[in-house]
């Protein structure tokens, strides 16, 4: 009875879970469908207009093709007239050829009164002309037809100058103008750059919320991860390998007792279109990262949180647990790949999993309130559990580690190190029968807050790491304090700890560094990093440097040639964007409060400061020349500087106003006197800054304008980025390079695209580069394009790659002689 009750809740609780996911579906499926809906009626709107002004150009093209050509004429009698399609046969005896008697339905004579219907399509166009915005290319080619009427040598040129195209996003209409110099827009061929991208560096280490992340490998490579990237990192040579087969975020780590071969988890994830991707575990050579087994395809839940190899039978066996609800204990091959054995847990966290290196049938499981004392004989898991008895029970035991003597020993969030063993069975207690338990042997107090991480040396002596007080502690193999230190608080906690040569240590902490050092030299940072999410990124107009920022309130300054931090300063608000003055001095660094800073790279100092407005900040741009900086906010205003004394004098010259929504990309023309700018609502805008700020209403005479940079997501150059379907989020940031030659893109699905520049049509091919574990919120090449930068948002890492191949040329010279020559030369083969 009790068991079909519990089964009917079960049941009940799975129903009722079920629809929130269910009510999820049904509103994304009717916004889908409102989306649908407008982009029909936008549709339908541009049709009845174009049909509109198709009638108003007839006799105007009637006329000019007559003046061109007399011959024209019998043409254009087949043309149909407002009360019918009908032939002309005086043209057909000009022509002395036989045309047959054709009839076209139009709507004209479906309703029977021409002007009936005329007065129809004029109240629907004019009712539509709300949805969507008015076309400018196709009314400014009928104004110039009416004008040109008499000039028939000039209606090519008009023809062209009135050429735009349109793309849509959300339903919403987004006019292009095609510049003068392509003259076939539609015979463009769009191929994949010749450039390509490969991974060079990777900055910072996630400590945060993994824990046993670090291992010293006997090749004198530091082993740990980051996003979706396993990094080899070679501490003496500075170099780095990467191991990048993982498709999401790598969650753990381990190594085999043959110190060769790897095993690594990940989460599981979602792809483009939202569908969860399957977690696994991955066994790879650490010595040539070829991949040896991808276990459990199918099988983990949401992701894998904890790995470890047995070591009785030299690496055997591999146990894993799993992010499900129920965390799932299972026992694979690792040679074959296969299943041994399964089980639920707990419902609770679970930290850590070890196989007992004297045994590889018992398994010992911590995490929330537990620790669990596992038995496995013939495919079947036997669980007892670790009984507290007179001794405090923490909220978590965060580690554990096996002594020399064979007790377990734990670390928890009470600061303590408690000693395990076997106890006989208290008859007494649990009556005739009971079998033997696992009891506290010993408590010891080492650390004021939790206990995050033990380490075993040669020899018998234990490294523990404390997270509140941040010390490291050596102890004897009888557990007595010898020696001690702190780690510095900007660092953070100590996550965990590896073993290098029994006197010196790597440490991993809690605001991703990786230090190194033993307890008479102090510890220095070999890795760095940010803690949380990232957004601002600039690189230095002349020297291999770039700056990051985030909410993290941190400002770095890294070196590309030297993959390091030059320096760090924590401000009171958190950075959101960041441009460095042409001169190269001074950087301006946006804030989430609608502040901005100017900071001295030499002194770190700032020499400059203001605020526009109280909303965040979202781009920070100077022009070529650095005369003028401009400042794009969330109050929807674009505040313009004159900047003076090198950078380190700014006085308000302006402000533009003219976007519906907040400013999310803006750009420079090359003279220094125009500004592009995009929003969050898809307008592209361009303004008169020499002018005094003034929005250029005619947004057609900006097609052929130059831009000193280009990092504006919308726009005729880089309408080919964008992805059928996409809504208006899916592109973060993208940035051409300074030769011209390709744009990079950062999207929401982890990835970062090289594209063509410039890439205007629909569906532009690209190269795809996966390493982030977060959508990318940035990216940027260094000023000599040997480089690019970038940088993840919840996974705090940045990808530093290296850019190779590639030819002469800027994208304006081959994109002209490609639409020259489109006519004639056959499409080349795509990458």
């Amino acid at each position: 009875m009790d068991s079909s009750t519990n089964s009917l809740d079960d049941v009940s609780a799975d129903s009722s879970a079920e629809f929130p996911d269910r009510a999820s579906l049904m509103e994304l499926r009717l916004q889908a469908q409102e989306d649908e809906i407008m982009l029909l009626k936008s549709s339908l709107a541009d049709a009845l207009r174009r049909i509109r002004l198709h009638d108003q150009l007839l006799p105007i093209l009637k006329q000019q093709l007559i003046a061109v050509n007399p011959g024209a004429a019998r043409m254009l009698n087949q043309v149909c007239s407002s009360d019918g399609c009908r032939k002309l046969s005086s043209s057909s005896a000009m022509d002395g050829v036989s045309h047959p008697a054709t009839r076209v339905r139009r709507n004209s004579e479906k309703l029977g009164n021409p002007e009936k219907q005329r007065r129809r399509l004029d109240k629907k166009a004019a009712s539509a002309a709300n949805l969507l915005a008015r076309s400018p290319s196709l009314e400014n080619r009928a104004k110039e037809l009416i004008a040109s009427a008499g000039s028939p040598g000039s209606r090519r040129g008009t023809y062209s100058q009135g050429q735009s195209i349109k793309m849509f996003i959300r339903g919403r209409p987004i006019t292009m103008y095609i510049p003068s110099n392509i003259q076939n827009y539609e015979d463009l061929k769009m191929e994949p750059p010749s450039e390509r991208l490969e991974l060079d560096w990777v900055y910072g280490y996630r400590g945060r919320d993994c824990r046993a992340n670090l291992y010293f490998l006997p090749t004198g490579e530091a082993l740990y991860f980051i996003a979706c990237v396993i990094v080899l990192y070679h501490i003496d040579n500075r170099t780095q390998r990467h191991y990048r087969k993982h498709t999401d975020c790598v969650r753990c780590l381990t190594l085999h007792p043959d110190k060769v071969r790897v095993a690594s988890g990940q989460t599981a994830g979602v792809d483009k279109d939202g569908k969860p991707l399957q977690p696994c575990v991955h066994i790879w050579d650490s010595t040539t990262l070829v991949t040896l087994q991808q276990i459990g395809v199918g099988t983990f839940q949401r992701g894998v949180g904890s790995v470890a190899f047995s070591i009785t039978d030299s690496g055997t066996f591999l146990c894993v647990i799993d992010d499900s609800n129920e965390h799932m204990l299972s026992v694979w091959d690792s040679t074959k790949g296969t299943k041994q054995a399964e089980v639920k847990s707990t419902n609770e966290a679970v930290f850590a999993v070890e196989f007992n290196p004297s045994d590889s049938s018992n398994i010992i499981t911590c995490g929330k309130s537990h620790v669990y004392f596992w038995t496995l004989n013939a495919g079947q898991f036997t669980k007892k559990q670790g009984i507290f008895g007179k001794y405090k029970k923490p909220k978590f035991i965060q580690c554990f580690v096996f002594s020399l003597t064979g007790d377990v020993l734990t670390g928890d969030s009470e600061g303590n190190i408690l000693t395990w063993g076997k106890s006989a069975a208290d008859i007494k207690t649990l009556g005739k029968g009971a079998k033997e338990t696992f009891q506290i042997m010993r408590q010891t107090r080492a650390h004021e807050g939790s206990v995050f991480t033990l380490c075993t040396l040669q020899g018998g002596a234990l490294l523990s790491g404390g997270g509140k007080d941040r010390k490291i502690i050596r102890w004897s193999a009888d557990l007595a304090p010898e020696r001690e230190c702190e780690i510095p608080e900007k660092f953070g906690a100590v996550r965990t700890i590896a073993d290098v040569d029994g006197e010196e240590v790597l440490v991993g902490t809690t605001r991703n560094a990786i230090l190194r050092g033993n307890f008479s030299d102090g510890f220095v940072a070999i890795v760095q990093g940010h803690v949380d999410e990232m957004w601002g990124l600039a690189t230095h107009p002349s020297v291999n440097i770039f700056l990051t920022c985030g909410h993290d309130r941190q400002v770095c300054l890294w070196n590309t040639e030297e993959h390091k931090l030059d320096w760090s300063i924590t401000l009171e608000e958190y950075g959101l964007c960041a441009d460095f003055c042409p001169n190269g001095s001074v950087v301006s660094v946006g804030l989430s409060t609608g502040r901005w800073v100017v900071l001295d790279l030499l002194t770190k100092e700032v020499v400059s400061e203001s605020t526009d407005g109280n909303e965040q900040l979202s781009v920070m741009r100077y022009s070529p020349d650095g005369s003028f900086l401009a400042v794009g906010s969330h109050d929807n205003f674009i505040y313009i500087y004159s900047v003076t004394d090198s950078g380190r004098r700014y006085t308000r010259f302006g402000k533009c106003n003219g976007h519906s929504s907040f400013i999310t990309h803006l750009d420079w023309s090359k003279d220094g006197k125009y500004i592009m700018s995009n929003s969050g609502d898809y307008e592209i805008l361009y303004w008169d800054i020499a002018g005094g700020c003034k929005l250029l209403r005619n947004r057609f005479e900006s097609k052929d304008r130059e831009w000193a940079s280009y990092t504006c997501v919308l726009g005729f150059h880089v309408m080919g980025v964008w992805l059928e379907g996409s809504d208006g989020t899916d592109i973060n940031a993208l940035c051409r390079s300074h030769s011209e030659r390709v744009v990079a893109v950062a999207d929401d699905f982890c990835k970062v695209h090289l594209f063509q520049y410039p890439c205007p049509k629909p569906k532009a091919p690209s190269h795809r580069y996966e390493g982030h574990g977060s959508h990318v919120t940035n990216v940027c090449f260094t000023h000599s394009d040997s480089h690019l930068l970038s940088m993840g948002g919840k996974d705090t890492c940045i990808l530093q790659w290296r850019v190779v191949g590639g030819g002469v040329g800027s994208g304006r010279d081959r994109l002209a002689s490609a639409s020259a020559s489109s006519t004639s030369s056959p499409e080349p083969a795509a990458s």
